[in-house]
């Protein structure tokens, strides 16, 4: 398999395998979970592409990159909490802290793997 679709495709069972429990242990339930990991199906593999793309095309050693994946991850941040917004009947939490936390956990864990990998 191509290695850029391997990595996407680990990169979303990740972030699913995070996210989608942590949804769950804060009391999203039935469609509302379903939805966060739809959500994530759509919004995961985006900014890991061009998240990529930045490390790949930017000047390496410069700040572009890492501007670059704050604005993606910021967009996702705020896109994800519009979407939670309008679309889940979830209210214990409001949608935006809601993405963060998500977002926080998958984020940290995906670092952890690349610390992992490096090690």
């Amino acid at each position: 398999m191509n290695s850029v679709l391997s990595s996407l495709l680990f990169a979303l069972a990740l972030t699913l395998a995070v996210e989608v429990p942590l949804a769950a242990l804060l009391r999203v339930r039935g469609w509302d979970l379903l939805l966060v990991g739809l959500i994530n199906c759509l919004t995961n593999p985006v900014v890991n592409l061009l998240g990529s793309w930045a490390f790949l095309s930017l000047p390496p050693g410069s700040a572009a990159p890492y501007l670059c994946l704050a604005g993606l991850e910021a967009a996702v941040l705020f896109g994800e909490a519009l979407l939670f917004h309008k679309l889940l009947e979830y209210r214990r939490l409001h949608p935006l802290l809601l993405s963060l936390i998500l977002n926080a956990a998958s984020f940290a864990a995906g670092e952890l793997v690349v610390l992992i990998r490096s090690l």
